[in-house]
């Protein structure tokens, strides 16, 4: 049949305007071997013409390679000078159709290569750009000394966030939400400060707040903007944070507490009403319609104005939620306001399965990293998306918020508090100690079978040598004399004959350490010093310690053994406004003068 007329019968099946669409002869390249006869001696074949062209020599040449097209009919196939003997080879159809599939498979995995490496390069440019977003700052202001929780036996620890909230005015959209446009420049307050205790297991949250008017110890803390070290003073806690930044509002807390604190964030009000608005609100209660008006006996207000019953609070109306002081009653009241708002947020977000949605995640990142300025080991989105995760399962029913156990200052009692040293105290040690606030101790042991281990049993006190410690310098005080030494001969008298004092250690609550190492058997004489003295069972820890160790701490500044408390006196959740998180119904009361 000599060359093929036949229109699309070449090497492959033509498709019109093909060179517009980019689908050039190059996705389907020949071979050598297969494209020598199609080729011939002046090089190879050039590309296909358009479907409605006339065919070339060489183009009926490359034609006649491959034979008529798919469809075109049954006509015997014609030859061709490859076939040596006129017929052409069946193998060799199928050959090159098996190379053309390659190829084009090949090409599909390189565009999809360039798309896949084009999106994941887009996602690290965006999460760069979350990165970047992200303010930080020094965790300490140099005055953090409290010890951090030894490991469970399974190798977990307490996490301890600390939550600022600034009433800074350095900036357009600050002075136009707080108001007071007179106070631009000037040093901030962190007028609201909570402690976030996430339990080791992860199976329970407590959230402590201090009221921005309560009188404290602050500690010397340098300036991170000017280098100015402050010298330590008492004064009300929300000043800790012009003196020293968010560094010296945790070291504050460090030094009040006794408890180590892994990170802070901190908001202002600006980033308030942009995340409020990215989580959705709160919903909210009040008993009775509610104006937190300015008066002549306090002038200000956060000019909140809601209808007695149930709200969703968003934006500029959340802040006003969270800052309504007068109208609550007191700053207490705030506290106890902020807490149903915080429990809201929380509910609604696992409603919402938040947590898990990429869309709802990537919002709130988004306004977040914009917003949030953390302390900078949390300063990257992937570790704040972690820190997320490790909240999103706990139960609401074991999420429980509270404000400080106070008493009136004496300095200032219509004004200030200051804690009520017996009752925070004892709340401390419950977080140090990791104990949850609802009363289910998750981590409390099975009652042992009777045919269990009771454990070693206490080395002789004559052998034990035990280092004393004064650690009474604590809330402010100067340390007490001789306490060390006064204990150890104490210690002495009881059989420790290898009692020895060592360096001051401050701590807010006496106990006695042993080190990690040591196991039961240390466990076992800690305890065995523990009830010489009258220190109760959880005074005895794990630590770093190189040997057994007793601290003598700020609870424990007179005597020769440990102070007796009386249990109901040293209640640390009496009248604490405790609120649950599983609780819908909280409800707001509100002062009469700002009724409506």
């Amino acid at each position: 049949m000599g060359n093929n007329s036949v229109r699309g019968e070449g090497t492959h099946g033509r498709v019109e305007h093909a060179g517009e669409l980019g689908w050039d002869e190059g996705l389907y390249e020949h071979d050598t071997a297969g494209a020598t006869a199609a080729d011939g001696p002046g090089g190879p074949a050039r590309p296909a013409g358009p479907a409605g062209g006339s065919d070339t020599a060489s183009g009926s040449a490359a034609e006649s390679a491959s034979g008529p097209a798919s469809g075109s009919g049954s006509g015997p196939a014609p030859k061709s000078a490859s076939d040596g003997g006129g017929r052409r080879g069946k193998g060799g159809g199928r050959r090159r159709r098996g190379k053309r599939r390659r190829r084009v498979l090949k090409w599909t995995a390189i565009t999809l290569a360039v798309l896949i490496l084009g999106t994941a390069g887009a996602g690290y440019a965006y999460y760069q750009h979350l990165n970047n977003n992200i303010r930080k700052g020094d965790r300490s202001a140099g005055g953090s000394d409290a010890k951090k929780a030894a490991p469970n036996a399974q190798g977990q620890t307490p996490l301890n966030i600390l939550l600022i909230g600034s009433d800074s005015r350095n900036s357009d959209a600050n002075v136009a939400l707080g108001g007071a446009k007179e106070n631009r420049g000037s040093a901030p307050h962190a007028d609201v400060q909570m402690l976030l205790h996430v339990s080791a297991d992860r199976k329970n949250a407590s959230v402590v707040s201090i009221p921005r008017d309560t009188r404290v110890a602050i500690p010397e803390c340098k300036d991170p903007d000017t280098n100015k070290v402050n010298a330590p003073t008492s004064n009300v806690i929300n000043e800790a944070l012009g003196r020293g930044g968010a560094g010296c509002v945790l070291d504050t807390w460090e030094k009040l507490t006794g408890i180590y604190i892994d990170h802070w964030m901190m908001v202002d009000f600006a980033g308030v009403v942009a995340i409020s608005d990215a989580v959705g609100g709160a919903d909210v209660c009040v008993k009775q319609n509610i104006d937190d008006h300015p008066t002549k006996a306090q002038p200000g207000g956060s000019h909140l104005h809601l209808t007695a019953g149930n709200h969703t609070v968003k934006g500029e109306q959340a802040l006003q939620w969270l800052r309504t002081r007068h109208a609550f009653g007191s700053d207490i009241g705030r506290s106890e306001a902020q807490h149903m708002y915080m429990n809201s947020v929380i509910r609604n977000l696992k409603d919402q399965n938040a947590f898990t949605d990429t869309g709802r995640l990537m919002d709130i990142a988004e306004t977040a990293t914009k917003s949030l300025q953390v302390s900078s080991e949390l300063g990257t989105v992937k570790k704040l998306f972690d820190l997320g995760m490790e909240l999103k399962d706990i139960p609401m029913d074991r999420i429980n918020m509270l404000t400080m156990p106070r008493l009136p200052d004496p300095r200032d009692p219509d004004a200030h508090v200051i804690p009520d040293k017996a009752r925070a105290d004892a709340l401390w040690a419950m977080l140090r100690d990791d104990k949850p606030l609802d009363g289910k101790d998750d981590g409390k042991p099975a009652a042992p079978s009777p045919s269990a281990s009771k454990g070693p049993a206490a080395a002789a006190p004559g052998t034990l040598p035990v280092t004393v410690v004064n650690g009474t310098g604590t809330d402010g005080r100067v340390a007490a004399k001789g306490r060390a030494t006064e204990v150890a001969t104490a210690l002495k008298g009881k059989g420790f004959a290898k009692a020895v004092t060592g360096s001051s250690s401050p701590a807010a609550t006496s106990e006695v350490d042993y080190p990690q190492s040591a196991g039961a058997q240390g466990k076992a004489d800690a305890a065995s010093v523990a009830t010489a003295l009258g220190l109760p069972t959880s005074a005895v820890k794990a630590s770093d310690v190189k040997a057994l160790t007793l601290v003598v701490g700020g609870d424990w500044r007179t005597g020769a053994s440990h102070p007796q408390q009386d249990p109901k006196a040293a209640d640390p959740l009496k009248d604490t406004e405790t609120v649950n998180g599983a609780d819908k119904g909280a409800c707001m009361e509100v002062y009469a003068p700002y009724r409506f």
